[in-house]
């Protein structure tokens, strides 16, 4: 007869599943509300801010660059395209306040990439949060450069001689519209710096974009002075589009079709390449 036998230790508890970091964070963020969201992403726009004061040479291009391109524009262009300085500061200042302000976004994906290069997104990756706030944060931030850089284009044009017809709200509106698609236009800056593999290649290649886009268009000269295959292009041009709307309600406080044009723009963009930028970030996770 066989004879069983018995382990009188007690059984020891199963081990409990390994969990993984990476899915445990994923699961995290996929339970982020749309309130949560917008806090993270104000948390991440305060440490830009943080980040700018430490660094004032950030507000270089949004204060020196808006003076220097103002007085010198107006000056080497204003007797030879309107007469003089002052009839021709109506048609520039406007364009000068888009150029400044897009020119200005582009810096956005450059310091995407650099804190990118640096190591910083690996500590984001780890934390429970959305993934849109690392990338919507700076840019949130950037606003008071867009800010910076419309005020100053403004106040130096009145200093040349420029009276703004459209008054105070007129400017106020210009301002803001400026802002809005400098902001929407740096959605497109940030996807770069998402596939770009440094900070130099993504200044090269916005730079590639932005002025021949920025120079073809309406801000500095009338078109009807221009050829006539290159009247084509600049009508269509986004930025002319965007140099109009801000001349319509700086000078005349109207709310053109061109301001309705330059605001739905400005949606597309954001709807297009802000998942753009947000997919190409979650690919380096």
């Amino acid at each position: 007869m066989s004879t069983v036998t018995l382990d009188p230790r007690p059984a020891s508890p199963a081990a409990p599943p390994a969990v993984d970091p990476a899915a445990a964070v994923a699961r995290a963020r996929a339970r982020n509300s749309f309130r949560e969201t917008v806090s993270q992403t104000l948390s991440m726009a305060w440490r830009a801010l943080k980040k700018m004061r430490r660094n004032p040479e950030q507000f270089f291009d949004v204060t020196i660059q808006p003076l220097l391109f103002t007085a010198m524009f107006a000056y080497v262009f204003g007797g030879a395209i309107s007469g003089d300085v002052k009839a021709y500061l109506p048609l520039m200042i406007p364009g000068i306040v888009a150029q400044t302000v897009l020119t200005t976004c582009m810096a956005t994906g450059v310091q995407l990439r650099e804190d990118m290069d640096k190591g910083v997104f690996d500590r984001f990756k780890s934390l429970p949060i959305a993934r849109i706030a690392p990338l919507a944060g700076p840019m949130v931030a950037d606003l008071i450069r867009y800010l910076i850089a419309a005020t100053l284009t403004f106040a130096m044009g009145i200093l040349l001689g420029y009276r703004p017809d459209g008054g105070v709200l007129g400017v106020l509106g210009a301002i803001v519209l400026a802002i809005f698609t400098g902001w929407a236009i740096a959605w497109i800056f940030t996807w770069i710096g998402t596939l770009a593999r440094s900070a130099q290649s993504v200044q090269g290649m916005s730079m590639m974009i932005l002025f021949p886009l920025t120079f073809l268009s309406n801000a500095f000269v009338p078109v009807d002075t221009l050829p006539g295959w290159l009247q084509t292009f600049v009508n269509v041009n986004p930025v002319s589009h965007l140099v109009s709307a801000t001349r319509d309600l700086a000078n005349h406080a109207t709310i053109s079709s061109e301001v309705g044009w330059t605001l739905l723009a400005g949606l597309v963009v954001i709807a297009i390449f802000a998942p753009l930028s947000v997919r190409s970030y979650k690919r380096h996770l």
